[in-house]
């Protein structure tokens, strides 16, 4: 390919991918998806169903190739300080039913999911139940990150959560310009702790402005490595790592990375999504590697689906296909 046809191919996936972002934000096309049979009929490919049953289904069946997995309910910015309760709730319920099941299912939570746009106590109050649940079970609970907006927030919740001994992880985005520093600040704070804590590092699924995130793919790419180094220096000090990226070039690179540091497979982890890079999971976890599947549940998928989509522009080919007779 020339130089000239793939900067043709970068400008599209980054054109495609804004426009998918902002379609997530359409509640026309939300409630046109979600009465489209082949749209739902697409969807299932990453998402096994919209019930607790299903997403627990489908973590037995990793469990059988030796892959772990968290779950999500799906749904951000709830409009009230009830509707964050039902879903501490939902949450709650997803924790019980998960104990002892294959898979050692964890759950991975948003903050605004649980009111942290309406009441930062609210939200609180309900991440602490969540974490103290997960702990009596001997998981961690996630937290989610959103846009840029609810980083200082969420990490605030995390920090106060770590400092009450609590066993949470915080997912960080690759993307934005800050989390190099976000990141030297929860080092900081890990190595003063007893217990552990964990960082999920993602490129970043939301469309920033480019103030405060990088624009071009090659350059989250390259700060997503520069991360997962940094956090490679400082593995053992009781912070737990996990590598959120269906990039196998990345894969590559951070496991050459580990072996250079004497790191042990499966000292680090990679979290991919369901029914992305199945067979690259697998692999994975058959060489030794720690893989975590983050299983999505619920009926709020579309603004999920779309940020999919973002990511890999390429699964449009998927949903035409579907769409197309024949």
């Amino acid at each position: 390919m020339s130089r000239r046809a793939g900067s043709f191919v970068v400008y599209m996936h980054v054109l495609v991918s804004r426009l998918l972002l902002r379609a997530a934000r359409s509640d026309r096309l939300r409630k046109w998806a979600r009465s489209s049979p082949v749209v739902r009929s697409a969807v299932r490919r990453f998402l096994p169903g919209e019930e607790l049953e299903d997403a627990l289904d489908a973590a037995e069946r990793l469990a059988e190739d030796g892959i772990d997995s968290v779950l999500t309910f799906l749904g951000e910015n709830v409009e009230s300080a009830g509707e964050a309760r039902e879903v501490r709730e939902q949450y709650l319920h997803a924790l019980a039913e998960s104990r002892g099941h294959p898979g050692e299912p964890e759950i991975s939570v948003k903050p605004t999911h649980l009111g942290l746009a309406l009441d930062t106590g609210v939200a609180r109050e309900s991440m602490r139940a969540l974490a103290e649940a997960s702990a009596r079970t001997g998981r961690t609970l996630w937290i989610d990150m959103e846009r840029a907006p609810h980083v200082d927030p969420t990490l605030d919740l995390y920090r106060d959560l770590r400092r009450e001994g609590l066993a949470v992880g915080v997912c960080l985005q690759a993307y934005l310009y800050r989390t190099e520093e976000d990141l030297e600040e929860l080092i900081e704070l890990e190595a003063g702790l007893s217990s552990e804590g964990g960082v999920r590092l993602v490129k970043g699924a939301y469309d920033e402005p480019s103030r405060v995130a990088y624009p071009d793919r090659e350059d989250v790419d390259e700060n997503f490595l520069r991360l997962g180094r940094r956090a490679l220096d400082v593995e053992g000090i009781g912070l737990r790592t996990a590598f959120a990226t269906h990039d196998r070039r990345l894969h590559r690179r951070l496991r050459a990375e580990a072996r250079e540091r004497d790191i042990e497979p499966g000292a680090c982890e990679f979290q991919m999504l369901y029914g992305i890079e199945t067979e690259a999971q697998r692999t994975l976890a058959r060489e030794g590697e720690a893989v975590r599947t983050l299983i999505s549940y619920g009926s709020h998928w579309f603004p999920w689906y779309m940020r999919r989509l973002a990511e890999r522009p390429a699964n449009l080919l998927f949903v035409l296909r579907q769409a197309l007779p024949g």
